[in-house]
């Protein structure tokens, strides 16, 4: 019968640890056992599996009974590693995407088994108190992931642009959705229904659901233009990349696997490349990049070109690095919930180097001063005025927001163009949604974006979270300084307690 490789790996760390105890190298244990020296660093490190007769030999050599040595019971030295092999996480982890075997993790932890051990515990521990789930460390891995590669794939690249010259999508924008559902249909074998999930109040905010037995793909009907083809765009990369696994509905509720969210965002970037044309857009870019003064409306009236949301008009800013070499980059994706008015990041990437801000994980109050949140709050004014104006007999529609902003942080000095755009989070309700673009002001951006001093541009003191930020008379500050006090406190408390103890 075939050995698991967490069998495997839990008889390494007993043929190691009791032949440590005892002294021995492997040639001593080669000599007791008869095994070769390779065979037994092959056992150690959880590659090889002893046959019958090897486990007896080496129980008999270690002092140990041959049911311990295969049981998967460890001693108390290595028992948080074994908790740690029971839970699955170190399966779980994409280790490798970066280059890593679970073996060479497990070795590092039997080199210094204690102290690794404690740092393993704590691990678990912190994430049984703050209820951290798998997505928790997919999505960070899949962050990091993207952060490595500067988030742009040549081979999905490629792949997109040999699916669009194949079936002669638009490279200029505007991709109809008509021709990407004609294209599931007649490759892909699909079939597409827009009135089954009208029956289910509480999906709703899905955009799609697939069933994969039938090749039946249920879309939300009440989609626009520009989220139906981005839908189907989507669905053609799962095809076109031919994903083992896949979410089969458009929201992740529940991930199964990093395989799972690895695959989602592959098909989502593949559905990018398709919608706007990478070749199109750098040079669409590189005018915007060269205008003098600041002017939004050309951001507008790419999304206007490309039929695509602001969402996605971000994303494609990935050839930044690639095709403009700007390295220090950030992307957020900011959430105004309406019903409490709260503001939540729930997309966070870093490019290059990690910098601020990054406080995605922050249960605090973001600083009011980003042009992520102004742009945010106009949106909201806008749609209140709307509902006035719809009460007195008119109506109007919310407009796409766009703006710029130079933001300097207050504590590093460090200071940002951040170009950022709001929308209202249609089909879910009760929520708009801005994304925002901030590339660091060094001398390399500063030739690239001609507009960067434009003095029409605001120039705005910022930092991450209201808790951290020590700026005075601040009249947007939406919670106290709390965690720059609890600093300051402890800073003088050290003070003191260096003058008690001094000579």
């Amino acid at each position: 019968m075939a050995t698991t490789q967490h069998q495997r790996i839990i008889l390494g760390l007993k043929v190691r640890q009791f032949r440590q105890e005892r002294g021995w190298n492997f040639e001593e244990l080669s000599k007791q056992t008869g095994i070769s020296i390779s065979y037994l660093n092959e056992i150690e490190k959880g590659k090889k599996y002893p046959q019958p007769e090897n486990q007896q030999r080496l129980a008999a050599a270690l002092g140990i009974t041959p049911a311990f040595l295969v049981s998967p019971e460890l001693t108390k030295q290595f028992a948080p590693l074994g908790e740690l092999l029971q839970s699955n996480f170190l399966n779980e982890l994409p280790l490798d995407l970066f280059g890593i075997e679970i073996q060479q993790v497990v070795e590092i932890i039997a080199r210094a088994p204690d102290r690794v051990n404690a740092f393993i515990s704590a691990l678990l521990e912190i994430a049984r108190n703050y209820s951290l789930r798998d997505e928790n460390f997919f999505f960070a891995a899949l962050r990091a992931y993207q952060e490595l590669r500067a988030n742009y794939f040549e081979e999905i690249e490629l792949a997109a642009d040999k699916f669009v010259q194949k079936h002669h999508i638009p490279a200029n924008g505007g991709v109809p959705s008509a021709l990407l559902a004609n294209l599931l249909r007649e490759q892909f074998g699909y079939t597409i229904d827009e009135l089954e999930l009208e029956k289910y109040k509480e999906l709703q905010s899905l955009r799609s659901v697939f069933n994969p037995h039938k090749r039946l793909l249920l879309l939300n009907r009440r989609l626009n233009e520009r989220q139906r083809a981005f839908q189907l765009a989507k669905e053609s990369g799962f095809n076109v990349l031919d994903t083992k696994e896949r979410p089969l509905a458009s929201n992740l509720l529940r991930v199964n696997s990093f395989e799972e969210t690895l695959s989602n965002y592959q098909a989502a970037y593949f559905a990018v490349a398709i919608l706007i044309n990478r070749h199109a857009f750098i040079r669409d870019i590189g005018h915007f990049f060269n205008q003098e003064k600041w002017n939004g409306q050309l951001l507008l009236d790419l999304v206007a070109k490309y039929q695509a949301s602001p969402e996605v008009l971000f994303q494609r800013f990935n050839v930044l690095t690639h095709d403009f070499s700007l390295e220090k980059v950030f992307f957020l994706r900011f959430i105004h919930d309406l019903d409490r008015n709260g503001f939540d990041i729930d997309k966070e990437l870093h490019l290059n180097r990690r910098h601020q801000p990054h406080a995605s994980g922050l249960n605090e109050h973001y600083c009011r001063r980003w042009l992520s949140l102004t742009l945010l709050n106009d949106l909201k004014k806008q749609q209140d005025a709307g509902d006035a104006a719809l009460h007195g007999g008119a109506e109007t529609t919310p407009k796409l927001l766009t703006g710029v902003q130079r933001a300097a942080f207050l504590d590093t000095r460090e200071e940002y163009l951040c170009i950022a755009m709001a929308k209202p989070g249609y089909p879910t309700v009760g929520r708009n949604v801005s994304v925002t673009l901030g590339v660091l002001l060094d001398d390399h951006t500063k030739q690239t974006i001609r507009f960067w001093n434009d003095p029409a541009i605001q120039y705005t003191q910022v930092n991450v979270t209201c808790e951290r930020c020590s700026l005075k008379d601040c009249t947007e500050r939406a919670a106290p300084p709390s965690a720059v006090q609890k600093r300051d406190e402890r800073r003088r408390m050290q003070e003191l307690l260096d003058k008690l103890t001094e000579k």
